[in-house]
Formats: structure tokens, C-alpha cells, sequence
């Protein structure tokens, strides 16, 4: 049964297999068939494909065609817009600028494009005689620019009327009475005129500055406007010129009325100090409003107008403005070069303080390569300031040591060359900063502090040098003491009383007061000491002259000048005869046995010295009213103590003689009442109180 059902299943897979290879044949041949009808296809589609093809060359050709029409169509368009553009602008830049500025620059624009499509363009028939054209009409339309410019530039560019730079400044620093400067006291010395003060200084650095409007704000955008279209043209020399041209004759005529002038070293060497010393004052003013109103109120303007264009803008800035920096400092430079003299040196601190003063507007007003001349020039002046300034001060010591003026101080006041030179010192005082500045400039070491102190003490030195010279004119020795003692105790009350004595300090000053008392008591003794030995000048006895004698001897080889003093070494042992028998009967005890006809003579020749001094020394001056009154006690605390006791012991004698009053011609009052009269500086004709 096995076999069987194998035998089975054997033939069951042969029927299967022939029945899949009949299968496989009939595939085969419809593959076969299906191949051939597909080769068939291919052939008629070659075929078809051969017959299309000159109908799609039609057709590609008739698309292109209509492509390049279109596109000639809009190249068309375009050159007649850019012909149209072209003809609106020509007929524009022909009506010129003056109508519609704004519309006239619009067309410009427009002609640059046109030459700029027309330029890329050159394909297009006949495209160079239209760029040509174009070219032609742009050169004539910057033409015409530059004439707009100048014209509107040269409307509205005016000189400055002094009174609106005033405008400009601060409050405190407007001019009064309509002149910009103060002329001071033509009587004065030169430092008083000045009213110096280094606080009013600071306050004009500080001091706010109303900016100058040189061209109305509406019409400097235009001009904007001109000049970008001229640089770009490439005319940036034309409007340089232009520019400078037109606003350098402006700011010079603004300089003018506001009274600046052109001046060399012989215009002003010419001028009285007087005259001078006002024109300076101007100038400092003049540079003040120059600087910061009206050449910044120029940068400004410039800065406007070329904005953009830094090269050109500090181009036509610096030679708009360069002559006229040139003009002012002109004036500066011609100070320096002219004949220094000691009243000069505070008008060139003045000017080297301006200066100072300016330098940071220089700096910013004139910033850039192009105004590098410029500010060399200013800031030269400000160090050819200073060196004359301090060759001014070194020659003011050497003048006041070699002062030899003959000009005599009759009366032994103050000598006119002391109150000049310690007004001088004291004025130095005002320009502690700016002294300090200029010792900085030049000194390489030290405190300016101790410099400016050593100088000064230099200038007191050479002072009391030239007048221990001056004092030596006199004649009599009493004047000489006098004459040294008024003018030394100015300068130390001078010295009190001012800033100089914090630079001198306290041991100059007690130094100098002691300077000052010795003077007083040599022209005690000189002036005196004949008056007090006549109250007791008679036939001494030999022991009492040799006692006399050697007592003054010792008190002034100690140099000790003490009236008193030389008082206790006398008595009345001189009035006393050598026999004691000249004395009249009843006598002995008010007179001590003195002579009558000695103590007449004596009486003589201490009224005739009193009346020669009394005459002399109330013509001679002791100015200072402290100082007068305690001279005039020193004198009167020697003399009328020793008259009164003179007068008491010995006047018993006279009295009762003949004519008492001959020789008894003074009380010890109407000494005191005379000694008051001492050092008024009365007249010979001046009657006497």
C-alpha cells in the first residue's frame, strides 16, 4: 500500500511539471509577440517623431521671435524714458536755478543718471552724441551752480556789526559807552589802569558765549546742497576759491569795524604810552570776541556747508581765516619786537594771559592738519609774550638799581622812583597765576612760589641801592637819615598791607622796621645833637670837656644814639667860672654860681640853632602821620625836658638882667607849639601857625 500511494504521488508531480512547461511555452510566445507588436510601435513613432519636427522649429522660432519683441519693446521704453528724462531735465537746468533751486538740483541728479545709462549703453545708435550732449549740458548746469553759490554766498555773507558780536557775549563782558575797552587813568601808572584781576579771568574762561549766526539758518542747507553737487563735478578748487574769496573779505571787514587794524613794530613805537596802553586793552577784547564769537561762529558755518567733506571743510575754513589771524596777531607780534620799557610788562602779561586764556579755543576752532599754521602762529605769540614779559622784568630790576634820575626830593619824602617801584611789586601780586605760568615756561627747576619771592626781594634790594645812592645828594646829614627813613618805612607799610608780605614773610619786614629806627635816631643825633650841646656849650673846665667828650665817644662807638644819655654827662659845672666871683651878689643859689654873661650866650645860640632848624625842618616832609607824630615825641621828649631845667636853674640869672625877653625867647610851650611844625613841608612864604 505504500508503493501504491508513492507510484501515486509520483504521477500526480509528472502531470504538474508538464503542465507548468506547457505553461512556460505559451508565455514564451506571447513574449515573443508582445516584443514584436512594441518594435512595431517604435518604428511609427520614429516615423511620427520625422513628420513633427519641422512643425516644432516653427513654433520654437515664432516663440523666440515674440520674446525679442517684447524685449526690444522695453528697451524701447526705457531709452524714450531716459530721452524723455533727458529733454524735462534740459529744459530745467535751461531756466537756470534762480526759480526752483531745489527742482534745478533734482534735475542734475537726473542728467547724472541719464549720462550714467547712456555711459553703460554705448550699443544703442547714435548713444554717443547723446552722452555728449548730456556731458555739454551737465558742465553748463555746474556752471550755473557755481554762479548760484556764489551769489546766493555773497547775499548773505555781511560784515558783523560790533554791536551784534557784543550780543554775543557774556553780560559782564559787554563794553559800556559803547567802546569795547577800558582806557583806564591817562594820569595813572601804567598798572592802574589796568584793574587787574586774575578772578575776572576765571570768569570769562567760565563765562557762556552766545553762538554767532553769520548766515540765516534757511539758506545754509542750500548751500549745502550747491557744494555737494560742485564736488561731486569735481570743482572742489572752484568752491574753495569761491568760499574763501568771498568770506576772508567779510570776517576782515567785521575786523575792521570793530577796530582792528594792521600795525608793524614802527606804528607802534610811534604811539604815546597812553594811546598805546588803550589799543592793547582793545586788542585783548578784540582777541576774546575774535576767537570765540567770530571765527567759531565761521567753523560752524563751514562745518554746515561742507558737511561731508572734512579736507575741504578745514580747506576753506583756513583760508578764509588766515589773514585775518594774521592781522590780529600782527599787533601782538609788533609789541614784542618794539623797545621794552618797565611799564610794559603788566600790558604783556595781560596779552600773554589772553592768550593762555584762548588756547583751548585755538585748539578746538582751528583743530586739523590744514589749520596746523595757524595755531603754530598763535601759540608762537603766546611764547614771544612771554620771553619779552620776563626780559621786561629782569631789565625793571636793572633800570631801578641804575636809576640815576636827578630829580631831588627836596623835603626828604618819599622818593617818586619808591611809590612807582612798590606800586610796581604790589601789581605783580595781581598776576600771581599768570607769573607763575611764565616761570614755568623758562625755569627748568624750583618752586615758582620761591622764584616769584626771590625776584621781588631782588627788586626791594636794588630799590634801597639806588636810594642809598640818592640819599647821598643831601647835604646835611639829618636829611639823609630822613629822606632814608620815609622811603624805607613806605616800603615796609606798603609790604604790610599787601600780598607781599605772605611771599616775604615777617622776618623781611621786622628786618626792615629796624632798618627804619636806625634812621630815626641817627637823624636824631645828627639833626639835634648841636641844639642839646648848646644848652650847656661854655668854657668847660679841662676835666669836665674830657669827661663830656669821652661820654659821647662811648655811646657812639657802642652805637648807642640815646640823648639822654649824653644829657647825664653834663651839669652845670660848665656855667661855673673858673674863680666863681662872676656871679652877681645874692645869686649863688639859683645859679650855682654860674656866669650871667655866660648863661646869655648860651640862651643866644640855642635860639639861633632852634630858628634854623625850626625854618629848615618844617620844609621837609614826613609823609606817613604815625610815623611824624613819634619822631616829632622823640625829639620833643630829649629836648624840652632838658630846656625846662636848663630854663629853671639858669633862667633866674637872665631875668633879672636887662631885656630878659631878648634872651628868654622861648617857653618850653612854644617850643612844643614849633616842634608841631616840624616835617609839614611848609613854603619859605608860608606863614607859621
Amino acid at each position: 500500500m505504500a508503493v501504491a500511494a508513492m507510484a501515486g504521488g509520483v504521477d500526480s508531480l509528472s502531470d504538474r511539471a508538464a503542465k507548468m512547461k506547457e505553461a512556460l511555452l505559451k508565455s514564451q510566445t506571447i513574449t515573443e509577440n508582445v516584443v514584436s507588436i512594441l518594435g512595431s510601435f517604435d518604428s511609427r513613432l520614429s516615423v511620427l517623431e520625422t513628420a513633427m519636427r519641422p512643425t516644432q522649429i516653427r513654433t520654437h522660432a515664432i516663440r523666440k521671435a515674440h520674446e525679442n519683441i517684447d524685449k526690444t519693446l522695453k528697451a524701447a521704453e526705457v531709452l524714450l524714458a531716459e530721452f524723455d528724462v533727458s529733454r524735462q531735465a534740459e529744459a530745467q537746468i535751461l531756466r537756470g536755478p534762480h526759480e526752483d533751486l531745489e527742482s534745478y538740483l533734482e534735475a542734475i541728479e537726473q542728467l547724472r543718471k541719464n549720462i550714467r545709462f547712456f555711459s553703460s549703453n554705448k550699443s544703442f545708435k547714435s548713444g554717443d552724441a547723446v552722452l555728449t550732449n548730456a556731458n555739454n549740458l551737465l558742465a553748463k548746469a555746474i556752471s550755473k551752480l557755481e554762479d548760484e553759490f556764489k551769489q546766493l554766498l555773497a547775499s548773505y555773507s555781511k560784515p558783523v556789526e560790533p554791536d551784534r558780536l557784543f550780543e554775543c557775549l557774556p553780560e559782564s563782558m559787554r563794553p559800556s559807552a559803547g567802546s569795547p575797552a577800558n582806557h583806564g587813568d591817562p594820569n595813572g601808572l601804567g598798572p592802574h589802569s589796568h584793574n587787574h584781576s586774575e578772578q575776572q579771568n576765571s570768569n570769562a574762561e567760565a563765562a557762556s558765549f552766545k553762538p554767532l549766526v553769520l548766515i540765516p539758518p534757511r539758506t545754509v542747507p542750500l548751500l549745502h546742497d550747491l557744494a555737494v553737487h560742485m564736488v561731486q563735478a569735481g570743482h572742489q578748487q572752484q568752491l574753495l576759491k569761491t568760499y574763501r574769496d568771498t568770506r576772508s573779505s567779510v570776517l576782515e571787514e567785521s575786523l575792521r569795524k570793530l577796530g582792528v587794524e594792521r600795525l608793524s613794530k614802527e606804528d607802534v613805537q610811534k604811539m604815546q604810552w597812553e594811546v598805546l596802553e588803550a589799543k592793547i586793552g582793545n586788542w585783548i577784547h578784540f582777541m576774546r570776541i575774535a576767537v570765540k564769537v567770530l571765527f567759531a561762529g565761521e567753523r560752524r558755518l563751514c562745518d554746515q556747508i561742507f558737511d561731508g567733506f572734512d579736507s575741504l571743510r578745514d580747506q576753506c575754513f583756513a583760508e578764509s581765516t588766515g589773514n585775518n589771524v594774521s592781522m590780529l596777531l600782527s599787533f601782538g607780534e609788533a609789541i614784542t619786537k618794539s623797545k621794552r620799557s618797565p611799564e610794559k610788562l603788566f600790558v604783556l602779561l595781560d596779552m600773554y594771559e589772553i592768550m593762555r586764556e584762548l588756547h583751548s579755543e585755538i585748539e578746538s576752532v582751528f583743530g586739523g592738519k590744514v589749520c596746523a599754521e595757524i595755531r603754530e602762529s598763535t601759540f608762537g605769540l603766546t611764547k614771544r609774550l612771554a620771553q619779552t614779559a620776563q626780559e621786561t622784568f629782569g631789565d625793571f630790576e636793572e633800570a631801578v638799581e641804575k636809576d640815576a634820575t636827578k630829580t631831588a626830593v627836596l623835603d626828604g619824602t618819599v622818593h617818586p622812583l619808591t611809590s612807582y617801584v612798590i606800586n610796581y611789586v604790589k601789581f605783580l601780586f595781581d598776576y600771581q597765576s599768570t607769573l607763575n605760568q611764565l616761570f614755568q615756561e623758562f625755569e627748568t627747576g624750583g618752586e615758582t612760589v620761591s622764584q616769584l619771592a626771590t625776584v621781588t626781594m631782588r627788586i626791594m634790594q636794588a630799590l634801597q641801592t639806588n636810594l642809598d645812592g640818592k640819599s647821598r645828594q643831601y647835604k646835611d646829614q639829618a636829611l639823609t637819615h630822613l629822606f632814608l627813613m620815609n622811603n624805607i618805612h613806605y616800603m615796609v607799610r606798603s609790604v604790610r598791607r599787601s600780598e607781599a608780605k605772605d611771599l616775604l614773610g615777617d622776618d623781611w619786614v621786622q628786618r626792615h622796621r629796624r632798618v627804619v629806627q636806625q634812621h630815626a635816631n641817627q637823624y636824631k643825633r645828627t639833626g639835634w645833637g648841636k641844639v642839646l650841646f648848646s644848652l650847656l656849650h661854655i668854657k668847660f673846665e679841662c676835666l669836665f670837656i674830657i669827661r663830656i667828650i669821652k661820654c659821647v665817644e662811648e655811646n657812639l662807638a657802642h652805637g648807642v644814639v640815646n640823648l639822654f644819655q649824653i644829657l647825664q654827662c653834663l651839669s652845670a659845672q660848665g656855667l661855673t667860672s673858673s674863680g666863681g666871683s662872676s656871679s652877681a651878689p645874692g645869686e649863688s643859689g639859683s645859679g650855682s654860681g654860674a656866669s650871667r654873661g655866660l648863661v646869655k650866650e648860651r640862651f643866644k645860640v640855642f635860639n639861633t640853632q632852634f630858628e634854623e632848624l625850626h625854618q629848615k625842618q618844617s620844609q621837609w616832609t614826613v609823609p606817613d602821620t604815625e610815623l611824624r607824630e613819634s619822631l616829632r615825641l622823640a625829639v620833643a621828649e630829649v629836648l624840652l625836658p632838658a630846656y625846662r631845667s636848663f630854663v629853671k636853674r639858669f633862667g633866674p640869672l637872665v631875668e633879672s638882667g636887662k631885656n630878659p625877653q631878648k634872651y628868654i625867647k622861648y617857653s618850653a610851650e612854644d617850643l612844643e607849639r614849633m616842634l608841631g611844625e616840624f616835617f609839614e613841608g611848609k613854603t619859605l612864604n608860608e606863614p607859621r601857625r
